[in-house]
């Protein structure tokens, strides 16, 4: 049970809004896995899920099923692409789980939709930087001051995690400054 001393505030309209901004990133990347998995509807179904509770709807069941079932798309595809996109996906229905808990591992579920789409976007890219510095340069423009202020009452980023880690520790930073 967590304790007052590791709690942090965080208000609906800040949970809604940290998720229409992990649905945002997650769609950028979303066309990179229906290219490749025209078929599958399970990233598509976790983002509007996502943009639905960020536009008022209720935080359900189905919202954490959605979140799985990108999850699950991205075990069962393949290709790096497509992997990450999905990944990105899940991450955006899962950012409205968010807990109010002052653990470095909550910036994952603020950021992680961001950084996956980015991921998705370089390997999409054949690993241009270019495309990457214009990827997250896009999600620092348009991330809300609830993004802001949310990662302001968390401990910086955590340490591994490979590149999609390193992504997420430099947008974690550059949101900071």
């Amino acid at each position: 049970m967590p304790t007052a001393s590791n709690r942090i505030e965080l208000n609906e309209q800040e949970l809604r809004e940290v998720t229409g901004y992990a649905a945002a990133c997650a769609r950028r990347a979303l066309p990179l896995f229906e290219t490749h998995q025209p078929t599958d509807s399970r990233p598509r179904e976790a983002i509007e899920a996502a943009e639905a509770f960020a536009k008022g709807g209720k935080r359900t069941n189905e919202l954490r099923q959605k979140a799985w079932a990108a999850y699950k798309a991205a075990q069962e595809t393949t290709g790096e692409v497509a992997v990450a996109a999905a990944r990105s996906a899940s991450h955006a229905a899962a950012a409205a789980f968010l807990h109010p808990l002052a653990s470095a591992h909550q910036v994952k579920h603020i950021l992680g939709a961001a950084a996956h789409a980015a991921r998705a976007e370089e390997f999409a890219a054949e690993a241009d930087p270019e495309t990457t510095e214009g990827t997250l340069t896009w999600a620092r423009q348009y991330a809300p001051t609830a993004v802001t202020a949310v990662l302001g009452r968390l401990p910086a980023a955590p340490s591994g995690g490979g590149r999609v880690g390193e992504i997420i520790r430099n947008l974690d930073s550059a949101l900071r400054a």
